[in-house]
């Protein structure tokens, strides 16, 4: 049965005209239309891909320097003031007083 229909496809494809020159060019000039149209999607799909990579960058850079941004504006509020030498030796004896103090009322 299997050998009846291939015999009969075969006979069925050499009877078959030709194809003349016109017909190939023709399907010439549209299998390169084809491949034309298929390169041109390839890469606007391939520059989309880009813009939404560097967009995404973009994004990411902005991000990290917002965070930096707010790192450092938290370390500078939470650091201590520096202070100078006098104003060191100031803190210094208002504690060492301070501590005297406590002591004078503890003995009383």
């Amino acid at each position: 049965m299997a050998a009846k229909a291939k015999q009969a496809a075969l006979k069925k494809l050499k009877a078959k005209p030709e194809l003349t020159e016109a017909e190939r060019e023709e399907r010439k000039a549209a299998a390169a239309a084809r491949e034309e149209a298929a390169a041109k999607k390839r890469e606007e799909k391939r520059l989309a891909l880009e813009k939404e990579k560097a967009e995404r960058q973009a994004r990411k850079e902005e991000k990290a320097a917002a965070e930096a941004e707010a790192k450092a504006a938290a370390e500078a509020a939470s650091a201590k003031p520096k202070l100078s030498e006098e104003e060191k030796k100031a803190a210094r004896d208002a504690r060492y007083a301070a501590r005297k103090e406590r002591k004078k009322k503890k003995k009383r």
